[in-house]
């Protein structure tokens, strides 16, 4: 690692000094998780880290959410986001900080909580990228604003920071930056690329009514079990007959509820759809086509009319996130000669679906780059690979929240840097 020239000598040094803190860190935020929209001790750690090395934070911003500014000088306004929620699982790695953690959901029910998707890592790149561009002011101007998001599981944390002013009450960004750990991607590995990144995506509610009745007679009633589990294979077929060959489409019918007893039949029967697109036409034919298909699945049953299905599009609903390809040619560009060819690969848009897009998509727009940092996926407990939301995800953490800080400062210092300062990272 070739040392770096300028007053506050090498960047590697710092933040190898720095990694053992933020190891600790990521520890305790793995170990005490708090769901969407309750991340209150999580948004509080963060804000105390973010004010422990001179930003001025501000808490409560769209729920939970956290805004840290660090003003040096005139220059580029840049936001980096890190998510902080985490999900609904139970933990399975044994791990000596596992989560332990236990609540009930919204509905109720009570259930495990578990950082499975990253967050508590790109948490802790957070707390780095605070810590290094504190020390090494000399380096950059402009003004940073680093971000902690809540409710990025249920897409909605984004939005509501926007919505709560986080564009007007503090520095407009000239660009927007974001990362996510990325299991299918080698260790250390940057994928990236310009253009749509990853899908948009809806979530759908459809009750299917009919008339219930005994199960002795089955003639007396419109059974919307039956209707229902038609219903279910005809939407398939929007996706083989309707969906343009060549269009990235995804139509799942993820849950279903009805009955009570073995003898009665229900008068109603809730499904919960999940659809994914990459442009907004496909996304229109799909809403379509599921309420007509809904419809004439009922229609054929003898569903009376005043008894047609009732579809209803949730909140839980995202736009695709779309990368600006000049800012993200340009940081590509800077990943590849600062790491090498080797580390920086070109990827395929993701199927999964991200709420950072929102803050791209505002008038006038702000422009966006959002990244993967390969960590690799380990076994573990000799059970085979473990994808994020997995009970079963765990990272090694150190590499990632190493390689998250270094590809996230080469960023920052390629758009903010002072011309003329190396910065020599591995």
């Amino acid at each position: 690692m070739p040392p770096d020239s300028g007053p506050v000598g090498s960047i590697s040094s710092i933040l190898e000094a720095h990694l053992p803190y933020l190891e600790k860190l990521y520890r305790h935020w793995h170990q005490y998780p708090e769901l969407s929209g309750r991340e209150e001790k999580t948004a509080g750690t963060l804000g105390d880290e973010l004010e422990s090395v001179g930003f001025e934070v501000t808490p409560h911003v769209g729920g939970y959410g956290v805004v840290g500014v660090l003003r040096n000088g005139a220059g580029p306004v840049v936001l980096v986001r890190a998510d902080m929620d985490a999900l609904p699982i139970k933990e399975e790695t044994d791990l000596p900080y596992a989560s332990r953690v236990r609540t009930k959901d919204d509905s109720g029910a009570e259930v495990g909580v578990m950082h499975a998707c990253g967050h508590d890592i790109h948490m802790a790149i957070l707390v780095g990228v605070a810590r290094l561009f504190s020390e090494i002011r000399e380096r950059w101007t402009g003004t940073l604003v680093l971000v902690g998001q809540p409710s990025e599981e249920r897409v909605s944390g984004a939005k509501r920071m926007i919505e709560e002013g986080i564009y007007t009450r503090f520095p407009r960004p000239d660009a927007g930056l974001a990362l996510h750990v990325g299991p299918e991607l080698p260790p250390g590995v940057i994928g990236y690329r310009e253009g749509i990144f990853s899908a948009g995506a809806d979530s759908i509610d459809v009750a299917v009514r009919g008339i219930g009745g005994h199960a002795a007679h089955p003639d007396q009633t419109r059974d919307p079990v039956v209707i229902s589990a038609e219903m279910i294979l005809a939407f398939q077929t929007i996706i083989t007959r309707e969906v343009p060959p060549n269009e990235f489409a995804i139509l799942t019918v993820a849950s279903v509820h009805g009955g009570t007893k073995h003898n009665a039949i229900p008068d109603q029967v809730d499904l919960q759809v999940n659809i994914r697109y990459f442009k907004p036409e496909i996304r229109e034919l799909l809403l379509n086509s599921i309420h007509r298909v809904a419809d004439g699945v009922a229609m054929a049953g003898g569903v009376p009319k005043d008894r047609m299905p009732i579809v209803r599009v949730e909140a839980e609903s995202v736009l695709p996130l779309v990368n600006d390809a000049r800012l993200t040619e340009r940081i590509a560009l800077a990943f590849t000669r600062h790491l090498g060819k080797d580390r920086v690969t070109l990827i395929e848009p993701l199927s999964g679906s991200e709420d950072f897009g929102f803050f791209g998509a505002v008038r006038p727009p702000v422009p966006l780059c959002y990244f993967r940092i390969g960590t690799g996926s380990a076994p573990v407990g000799g059970s085979g690979p473990a994808y994020l939301h997995s009970s079963r995800f765990a990272p090694e953490p150190g590499p990632a929240i190493g390689s998250g800080v270094y590809a996230m400062s080469i960023a920052l210092l390629e758009l903010m840097g002072i011309p003329g300062q190396q910065i020599s990272l591995p």
